[in-house]
């Protein structure tokens, strides 16, 4: 595994859950360089409304420029990876500053969203749809 270029100096780290992806994120004191998977933040993550739901908890607790963040995210496709990049990021905050909690509580952002895609049943076309029924 690759060393960061993070030392341990007022680091923080959470880990956030989303569908299949999994995102640990690590913050710290800086000026708001945001890296993942060691690539730049909007490179990866291309779509506006998906990055500024990422960024949220940073938005809400007025800390965007403030932190450098670097993430590993893997599992799933971008837009479970971006909710775990949220929930990561809304976890170590609250690790950082127990002050936040009552902000980041209150617009559901500590809650892991648990909601995963139904497996397909044998018999079936998908998860519950069926095959058309024929009398004759």
């Amino acid at each position: 595994m690759k060393k960061s270029n993070f030392s341990n100096v007022n680091l923080s780290m959470g880990t956030g859950r989303r569908k299949s992806s999994v995102a640990r994120v690590y913050i710290r004191e800086g000026s708001g360089n945001i890296k993942v998977n060691n690539r730049d933040f909007d490179s990866y993550i291309q779509l506006e409304n998906l990055r500024t739901m990422a960024l949220s908890p940073l938005v809400l607790t007025n800390t965007l420029g403030k932190y450098d963040l670097y993430i590993n995210v893997y599992g799933g496709g971008i837009s479970g990876q971006s909710g775990a990049i949220r929930h990561g990021i809304s976890r170590a905050l609250f690790e950082l500053d127990e002050s936040n909690k009552m902000i980041l509580r209150s617009n559901g952002f500590l809650t892991r969203d648990s909601r995963k895609v139904e497996r397909k049943k044998f018999g079936k076309k998908k998860a519950r749809k069926s095959f058309q029924f024929s009398k004759r």
